[in-house]
């Protein structure tokens, strides 16, 4: 899987992440999960590209971070959604896998750049 690819990938992380986002309930917690989920979903996206430009190594793997963090974190909140009974368990279950495989190509890459 190349940049493009990923930066696609991302995006359509994002995407998914919002569409999840705003078909919650509208209730306090609904709408708690709502802004976190769509901070933490389209900041994959965000953060990747910021990665793709970096001016440095350093700057590279740093962003790299930030994109794991966020996915990891929307990992937290998908669970979560399933933990409160928000939505089906199907329904939430793909993406959430997306968020695991996102995390686990950007922990490889991160230790590639380190090794470099």
């Amino acid at each position: 899987m190349n940049k493009d690819d990923l930066i696609l990938r991302t995006k359509d992380f994002a995407h998914r992440c919002v569409k999840l986002a705003v078909s919650l309930p509208t209730s306090y917690l609904g709408n708690h999960i709502k802004g976190q989920l769509i901070r933490c979903g389209t900041s994959v996206a965000a953060n990747y590209r910021a990665a793709c430009i970096a001016h440095s190594k350093a700057a590279f793997t740093a962003k790299l971070s930030i994109v794991i963090e966020e996915a990891d974190e929307s990992e937290f909140w998908m669970q979560f959604i399933i933990d409160e009974n928000l939505k089906p368990i199907q329904l939430v279950e793909p993406l959430l896998k997306e968020a695991n495989e996102l995390a686990s190509i950007f922990i490889i890459s991160r230790k590639t750049a380190q090794r470099k």
